[in-house]
């Protein structure tokens, strides 16, 4: 068609309150149900058709551990090769689809998430990921509407952009989709990532080879399903859940690995990076590596900031979610003329905090996820609790008999290097250090350098000077920085989200900077006027 298409920019997907009422409360009851009545059987979806090994995984509720809402099968070498096999084969089909063909697949994918398939989607992060069904809106469904939607348009920006021309000639740059399959690996804390990092890359006409975390099987499954309902054909994304351990090995070695785009442990990350180059010499290109791990996510509190938004922030910021997020506030810095009042509010606002079961809607926190995490949690606050350094003022409990449960916890602590502002915990815990107000600067420093990581940051102050000193002495500190609020919930379009140092690439999801790692660029330059002799004008014998 002789039809330039245009996608305007889209608006962010509006989040539903699920008040006492409304109909998406009353839909998303029964969905819930329907989930737990109806166990599925989750099979590997390779070349667009389903694969059931009998090696089999079972999704049970984080918060109800006993019940098991589905089973899925696991993949292995063989499953995995005849996924790359099929990730070439659509490759030579779909690498060469317009660009608004592909584009119109994710923007059909957007209107049945948001449509009739939110509630479905909604149930399944809530029961497989134990989220809260605000958590579960805002992520499942909303970002991930964004994801899709904002990618299309992001896209036609990049293709849009063309170089600079001279007389005579016609410059131009052709964005080719990378030469080899993708290997997406998705966490299990945000749907929205799983999704993103599946078909971002496909949009940009790639091929992928899905891995879901194991914890995060049941959403992702409902999320490839909506792909396919959209018109994905057959091969573009495979879907294969199984052991890292066991499928890894096989995926990175593949000649024909073209990228990995990773969300998980700073740990796992490392190994594929290290994996990828061992296998340089096999490889037909040089693999893009796009990875977003881990945080020790920070908040600095000036003497000038406002007490009542920011122990708001604080508690969303380090809770929600039961802390599972890689933003998640994990360590604070309290000028002391705060730190009284601060504390007294969080207490005042933590008094009316309840955790447990997701479908009974008054609970801000659900559990998490799994066993491992559990333990890994409870070690934390048993080392807390044996350290002379360290003071309870919150919480501390935890409690696996039917779900994993851990409460909102603060710690303080008189070592501002205490293992607790360093370490990682991926749970709901805040450990706080308060500093004599007019040392500010120098705890700037100190937070900059205390944690290897460089993910998300705050700065919770009034006072202008102290907001712009902050700014540059945290400069790398955060990929995301916040100012008067808390260090999560990133939109895209608004706040492209990737942090440096060990928490990753930066490569910013949500923007179109994201989707040039999906390109490889081919300058193209047409000479309208050839030249037809050699002979340069400085060559010109000079006359007697």
């Amino acid at each position: 068609m002789n039809t330039l298409f245009s996608i305007p920019r889209p608006e962010n997907e509006p989040v539903l309150s699920y008040a006492p009422g409304t109909p998406e409360r009353r839909q998303i009851r029964e969905a819930l149900k329907s989930l737990k009545e109806k166990p599925l059987d989750i099979p590997l979806i390779i070349g667009g058709k389903e694969v059931r090994t009998g090696d089999l995984g079972e999704v049970r509720l984080p918060h109800d551990h006993g019940q098991v809402v589905a089973t899925y099968h696991k993949a292995g070498p063989q499953e995995v090769a005849a996924a790359v096999a099929s990730c070439g084969e659509a490759w030579k089909i779909w690498s060469l689809l317009p660009w608004e063909e592909r584009g119109a697949v994710f923007m059909k994918a957007a209107e049945l998430l948001a449509g009739e398939r939110r509630a479905l989607v909604n149930a399944a992060t809530m029961l497989g990921q134990s989220k809260t069904v605000h958590q579960s809106e805002i992520d499942a469904v909303c970002e991930l509407v964004d994801f899709l939607k904002f990618n299309v348009y992001f896209m036609q920006q990049i293709y849009a952009t063309q170089p600079d021309q001279s007389r005579g000639v016609w410059n131009r740059m052709d964005y080719r989709p990378l030469e080899g399959f993708i290997f997406a690996v998705s966490p299990f804390n945000f749907t929205s990532i799983g999704g993103n990092l599946a078909s971002a890359p496909a949009l940009m006409g790639n091929t992928v080879l899905w891995k879901p975390a194991s914890t995060g099987v049941l959403s992702a499954y409902e999320i490839m399903r909506i792909f396919l309902d959209a018109g994905l054909p057959p091969g573009v994304i495979n879907f294969l859940p199984g052991d890292s351990r066991i499928m890894g090995d096989a995926v990175l070695s593949s000649p024909e690995l073209g990228a990995v785009n990773f969300t998980g442990s700073e740990g796992a990350f490392r190994q594929i990076w290290k994996s990828v180059a061992s296998h340089m010499d096999t490889y037909r290109n040089y693999p893009r590596v796009v990875g977003e791990t881990g945080g020790k996510d920070f908040a600095v509190v000036h003497g000038s900031a406002d007490i009542a938004a920011t122990a708001t922030a604080l508690i969303r910021g380090a809770f929600e979610y039961q802390g599972q997020k890689c933003s998640a506030t994990s360590r604070a810095y309290v000028a002391a003329s705060l730190w009284e009042p601060l504390l007294e509010e969080m207490r005042r606002q933590l008094a009316r905090v309840t955790l447990g079961d997701i479908e009974d809607f008054s609970h801000f926190m659900g559990a998490l996820i799994d066993e491992k995490a559990f333990r890994r949690v409870q070690s934390f606050l048993k080392a807390a609790a044996e350290s002379a350094q360290v003071e309870l003022l919150w919480g501390g409990k935890a409690e696996d008999g039917k779900g994993y449960f851990v409460e909102p916890t603060i710690f303080r602590t008189k070592d501002p290097q205490f293992l607790l502002m360093e370490e990682e915990i991926f749970g709901p815990v805040l450990t706080v250090y308060v500093f004599e107000d007019e040392r500010y600067e120098e705890v700037l420093h100190l937070c900059n350098e205390t944690s290897p990581y460089g993910l998300t940051g705050g700065i919770f102050a009034l006072d202008r000077c102290a907001v712009e000193r902050s700014a540059e002495i945290l400069r790398y500190a955060a990929g995301n920085f916040y100012i008067n609020d808390k260090t999560t919930g990133a939109v895209v379009g608004q706040q492209p989200f990737g942090g440096g140092r060990a928490s990753g690439t930066n490569d910013k999801a949500g923007s179109m900077h994201n989707l040039l790692r999906w390109t490889s660029i081919r300058t193209i330059k047409e000479n309208f006027t050839p030249p037809k002799d050699f002979a340069y004008p400085y060559m010109a014998k000079e006359e007697e």
